[in-house]
């Protein structure tokens, strides 16, 4: 990575991290509603620097983890933010449609493994109810990365 990348992979990192920790009450709830998730769907434009930053703002923000396993959310958590937002990413450049809509449904994808992969580690770390973390994780990433993140992407793309 060039010195540019790794100072943008750097203020992604920090900027998520920064606000989990500040929003923490919101951000490790049943429905956590992530506001550093809304950083996702900048991958779109900024592509692997974007995607590292997340992962790494992650494993940074999710040490204070109220959960069980402070571990498991380290790891699933990151591994979800890398998967998310790479496939935001792609999903997001793709030209055969109008790029708002691939941009949205990048955020639909980001959406669906954030939902998927960290509703089932956290059902799995409480013995709570499968489809309960389902509902409660994806409520609050519909709103963070399909409300916020895709308002924030079209807001970047313009000053851009």
């Amino acid at each position: 990575m060039e010195t540019k990348n790794i100072a943008l992979a750097s203020l992604f990192a920090a900027l998520y991290a920064v606000l989990v920790l500040v929003l923490a009450p919101i951000s490790f709830q049943l429905v956590q509603v992530r506001v550093a998730d809304a950083l996702i769907p900048l991958s779109i434009i900024f592509g692997w620097p974007s995607v590292v930053g997340v992962t790494v703002g992650c494993v940074v923000s999710n040490v204070i983890s109220p959960m069980p396993s402070i571990i498991a959310d380290i790891t699933f958590g990151s591994i979800a933010n890398f998967i998310a937002s790479f496939l935001a990413w792609k999903v997001g450049g793709l030209k055969y449609h109008r790029n708002a809509v691939n941009e949205f449904l990048g955020c639909l994808a980001a959406t669906a493994v954030i939902t998927f992969v960290v509703g089932t580690y956290l059902a799995v770390m409480t013995e709570m109810e499968l489809w309960v973390w389902w509902l409660g994780v994806g409520i609050g990433s519909v709103i963070s990365i399909n409300v916020m993140g895709y308002t924030l992407l079209q807001v970047m793309k313009k000053l851009k």
